[in-house]
């Protein structure tokens, strides 16, 4: 065996092995985690309203939903692709979305389009809708374009049959 300044070579203690595997299990906790959350920031899409699109736009390709009320006389079909407008009766944003639409899609009722904004909004971009989420009934309407909808003082509760 050999020596190091008379002194026999010996393997690290108890304490420092569960230490070294305690520092080696945090670290790979750690990296497993930060691999976690960069995969599912890749897929979180933030809910925004038309008027927060035009007072402060989203960097390119940032994948968002937006929320409001299709507006009315805003919707156009060519060939495939579908276009309108979403409106939170303060703003407008140009939608574009290339599929079938939800069977109870209609204009002047609330709509959610998940996708992403191509260009700059203010100088003829649009929203570039990669799915469509129409109401259910009547009386429903997205609970984020709800709140936004009061907050701006543009809400108008369906009356009752």
């Amino acid at each position: 065996m050999s020596t190091l300044a008379g002194q026999p070579r010996r393997g690290l203690s108890r304490k420092q092995r569960r230490l070294a595997f305690l520092v080696a299990g945090l670290a790979c906790l750690a990296a497993a985690t930060a691999l976690v959350l960069l995969a599912f920031g890749d897929s979180l899409a933030f809910f925004r309203t038309p008027s927060e699109l035009a007072a402060a736009p989203p960097p390119t390709g940032q994948a968002l939903r937006l929320g409001g009320l299709v507006e009315e006389g805003s919707f156009e079909r060519q060939g495939e692709e579908a276009r309108f407008k979403v409106t939170d009766l303060a703003a407008s944003v140009p939608v574009r979305y290339v599929g079938a639409l939800p069977d109870l899609f209609r204009e002047g009722q609330g709509v959610v389009v998940e996708g992403r904004v191509e260009g700059d909004l203010a100088a003829g971009g649009w929203f570039r809708a990669e799915t469509v989420l129409a109401k259910h009934d009547e009386r429903y309407m997205p609970r984020e374009a709800v709140e936004a909808l009061k907050e701006a003082g543009q809400w108008r509760p369906a009356v009752p049959e």
